[in-house]
């Protein structure tokens, strides 16, 4: 083996001790979560369902704010009123997040998220020397498209934060679904770094392919944001209607974001990325015209990336019409995305064609 060859055999082992060392930390960060969620107070949360019954009761959704002090401890203010973005809207407050409030939840939390992005710089290393090894995009199969896939959906999550977006509710599904992908990655889909087959050689595989990581991390937060929405508005319907939800929906319904504030999220995410996602679709046309002379095949991945386009497309379309609002365009929202997943594991993986890249 020559010098080279040693080289990037050496970058490649480091990569995949990188990448788990950030399953490791992510595993901490994923019990730094589960542990805001449990100690974070349950009993400073009561403000939604009191808002919800005060609605439902014909109360002004602009009462006065609550700050009191209950045995030396104080009591959250009711938060601030947003108002769903669906056609028969309730004044619905969002709820404190899964800290509840306290010291103790709100530790817990910021030791999470500070674990998150320790990982995420692990991760980031390892697709960086991956594609040191390689010397060329670290995306030309399935292995190295999810472990860049996972790292830019925690980059994506991670810049939420730090613009001060009330996203941190994001955290404890987002951790669990890395590290389902990058246990998928490193035992079913791993491949061992290769040079480029003939078709990818191309400076399209950076533009094209990029685009579509990005696009897909994105578009997997506005999947959790729909699912969550989903949830919460079926528990705040429950509330005004008189009903008694479950235990444990009440603890973990309560302190998400409003329903109206999940929908918004949801929708613009979708709405900010879909242009970039039509771009994808074009890259990705011209760079089929480079490397087969046509820029349409019906290539079965050609087709679900337009089957994807037309499905979001028909989502944006909806809630912006009258009738589609909410859950109807909500369950859009999710077949969308189930199409995207399928492109990316069904088509590589299952059927035969152009782009079977999985290497596995």
């Amino acid at each position: 083996m020559n010098l080279a060859a040693a080289t990037n055999q050496s970058l490649a082992d480091i990569s995949n001790v990188l990448v788990y060392s950030s399953m490791a930390v992510y595993t901490l960060a994923f019990f730094a979560h589960i542990a805001e969620w449990v100690l974070g107070s349950r009993s400073k949360v009561g403000r939604t369902a009191a808002a919800l019954s005060g609605s439902a009761a014909g109360a002004s959704a602009d009462a006065s704010p609550v700050s009191a002090q209950a045995g030396g401890t104080a009591v959250l203010e009711r938060p601030k009123v947003v108002t769903r973005a669906v056609s028969g809207a309730r004044d619905v407050p969002d709820g404190p997040g899964a800290a509840g409030g306290t010291f103790k939840g709100d530790l817990w939390g910021r030791i999470a998220v500070s674990l998150t992005v320790v990982a995420f710089l692990v991760e980031a290393g390892g697709v960086l020397t991956r594609a040191l090894s390689v010397q060329r995009a670290p995306w030309a199969n399935m292995y190295e498209f999810s472990i860049t896939f996972s790292t830019v959906a925690v980059g994506s999550y991670l810049v939420l934060l730090a613009l001060g977006k009330n996203a941190r509710w994001i955290g404890l599904p987002l951790v669990t679904t890395v590290l389902l992908d990058l246990g998928l990655a490193t035992t079913v889909l791993y491949t061992d770094s290769d040079q480029l087959v003939p078709a990818l050689d191309s400076f399209w595989l950076w533009i094209h392919v990029s685009t579509a990581i990005i696009c897909g991390a994105v578009f997997y937060l506005g999947a959790v944001g729909t699912v969550l929405y989903l949830f919460r508005d079926s528990y705040e319907t429950k509330l005004a209607s008189g009903g008694t939800p479950g235990k444990f929906a009440t603890s973990v319904l309560e302190r998400l974001p409003s329903a109206s504030s999940l929908d918004k999220f949801a929708y613009r995410i979708n709405a900010a990325v879909f242009p970039l996602w039509t771009f994808t679709i074009i890259a990705g046309a011209i760079w089929a015209g480079d490397a087969w002379g046509r820029y349409w095949g019906w290539d079965p991945k050609e087709v679900w990336s337009f089957i994807t386009w037309v499905a979001y497309a028909a989502y944006l379309h909806a809630r912006a019409t009258a009738g589609w609002k909410g859950r109807k365009a909500a369950y859009l929202a999710l077949v969308a995305f189930a199409c995207w997943l399928f492109n990316y594991y069904g088509v590589n993986i299952f059927v035969s064609g152009l782009h079977s890249y999985a290497g596995v």
